[in-house]
């Protein structure tokens, strides 16, 4: 009977474990799993119905700056990557960062197309 071998190199009386052996079973073409299909999330209406759906983060961020300014911008959502040295790289980290801070940018660019709009009924 073999016996298991200890860290010093001498036997004990336990004995080794058998080890099973088989052979893996052929796999037939039709036993293949292809990858399940990632299900897209459909937006609901609520969604659809947002104003801000389909606007990305950048493109309000570049029409903010364009019509006002960075000087406006840190003024009324008092962030230091507005006032010192404003970039948009950092900016747009920053407002993904922090919920409240992209809130108020948010309600600035609203603020902005309702104001744009205001004007245009106003000149027709």
């Amino acid at each position: 009977m073999d016996t298991e071998k200890n860290h010093e190199n001498k036997p004990t009386d336990k004995p080794k474990k058998a080890v099973a052996r088989f052979k893996p079973k052929a796999i037939k073409s039709q036993d293949k799993k292809t990858p399940a299909k990632r299900i897209k999330r459909q937006a609901t209406q609520e969604q659809l119905d947002h104003p801000l759906h389909g606007i990305k983060l950048v493109e309000i961020l570049e029409s903010l700056v364009e019509h006002y300014g960075w000087k406006y911008l840190a003024d009324e959502v008092n962030i230091l990557c507005f006032k010192h040295n404003p970039t948009m790289k950092v900016s747009l980290k920053f407002l993904r960062k922090f919920k409240w801070a992209r809130e108020h940018v948010e309600d600035l660019y609203m603020d902005m197309v309702k104001e744009e709009r205001y004007q245009k009924k106003t000149k027709e």
